[in-house]
């Protein structure tokens, strides 16, 4: 899968032009609304579809963009994300521009502001049914996975996620769907809803993300000009043999290092990364470099890295190999399809940029670990998250506000 190169751009994506169009965008519609809100319903209706259409342009960019320059990001899954958010209020506004004419005179502006309050429920509806799918076929591979590895808390992550994403929705539609009282008191059921709806929509713009990130740097295939390939360790047999998730990355770097040996006569050094845990017979390096030398690879292109105890350290201390013996080396990294994306990040955290290629594993493990592997890069990027999270949040309950205001 070559259709987009990686790591060929030097800057990454700014979203400073999108903060640009948006100040334009509001200062628009803010004009068009304090001048005469009735008559130039139609134009603020047509100003924030064209927003939402040159948003979701800029976002779809930068995701490729961001790609050239660094696929391992959180920034890839929130330009996704949102790109498909935006592109959906678009068409919201041109269907409301359309029935622009029905809308009695007063109700005007108060509609507008409703429609985009209104727009995260009505994404989080509409795209229920795939939603829906999509948590079904998680619990599946689920059920598959506890029974073929049986029952532990890691492996009920699946289940307890298409739990919540059902359950989400269907409170926010029961909890909505009739709702009476004073003016106040509905406005404060909905300042709720809203808030719930905006959390709901972040989580679901970043999940369909990171399946879009997943998917991408899973079935990348690197350019074949490695001058080292790490090989990621992930636990052994008890007799210190690699199990079949570790033989699985070995096996996919040898496939790796004889297409690019056929193409370009080129060789790669393999680096064997991983310390020996507690449980372990001998270090994940040699139990790595004994099956390479058991295929038929040269010991004198195998080096260990046996001081890793997790995939932050399989990145920082293979990297201070690679820039002792060449810190203008190319290099790629090899690991389960689920995990390259993660993987990516810490190697980008260390400044190395490394390309991975994803071994492929039985279909039941591959859901519930990329959903640990979903839960893993939130928590790493928590604080980016607030931010976001709360510029959405507040946002929302202050457009609510006003529509109480126009109304």
């Amino acid at each position: 899968m070559e259709m987009i190169q990686v790591n060929s751009r030097n800057q990454k994506p700014k979203l400073r032009h999108l903060l640009v169009l948006t100040a334009a965008a509001l200062l628009a519609v803010g004009l068009l609304s304090v001048t005469d809100p009735n008559k130039n319903a139609a134009a603020c209706c047509v100003t924030v579809a064209v927003y939402c259409f040159l948003a979701a342009l800029f976002l779809l960019y930068s995701f490729r963009e961001q790609i050239r320059y660094n696929p391992y990001s959180y920034n890839t899954i929130f330009y996704f994300g949102f790109a498909l958010f935006s592109l959906f209020v678009m068409i919201i506004y041109i269907l409301l521009t359309i029935q622009i004419s029905q809308v009695p005179a007063g109700q005007v502006i108060s509609n507008i502001l409703r429609y985009l309050i209104g727009s995260p429920k009505n994404f989080i509806l509409f795209s229920f049914p795939f939603l829906l799918v999509f948590s079904v076929g998680l619990c599946v591979s689920n059920l598959s996975l506890i029974r073929h590895e049986g029952l532990r808390p890691v492996n009920l992550l699946g289940i307890a996620l298409s739990f919540f994403i059902v359950a989400g929705a269907v409170f926010l539609y029961t909890f909505d769907y009739a709702v009476s009282g004073s003016q106040r008191e509905v406005m404060i059921h909905d300042l709720v809803a809203n808030l719930i709806a905006s959390v709901y929509l972040y989580f679901e713009c970043m999940l369909l993300g990171v399946i879009v990130a997943l998917a991408f740097t899973a079935r990348y295939e690197p350019e074949t000009k490695v001058d080292f390939l790490i090989i990621l360790g992930c636990g052994l047999r008890s007799d210190g043999t690699p199990t079949p998730l570790l033989r699985g990355r070995i096996e996919r770097a040898l496939a790796f290092d004889e297409k690019q040996r056929e193409q370009t006569g080129r060789e790669l050094t393999f680096i064997a990364s991983g310390g020996q845990g507690a449980d372990e017979a001998v270090a994940e390096s040699t139990a790595i470099k004994r099956y390479l030398i058991g295929r038929g690879v040269p010991e004198s292109r195998i080096i260990e890295e046996n001081r890793s105890t997790n995939t932050f350290e399989n990145m920082k201390f293979s990297n201070e190999i690679i820039q002792s013996v060449d810190p203008n080396a190319t290099v790629a990294f090899s690991t389960t399809n689920y995990h390259v994306f993660r993987s990516g990040l810490f190697a980008r955290r260390v400044k190395m940029r490394a390309v991975g290629m994803g071994a492929r594993t039985k279909w039941y493990f591959w859901p519930n670990a990329a959903v640990r592997e979903f839960i893993g890069l939130l928590v790493k990027h928590r604080l980016k998250q607030a931010l976001i999270l709360g510029t959405m949040t507040v946002s929302y309950l202050i457009l609510t506000w006003l529509s109480y205001r126009f109304y």
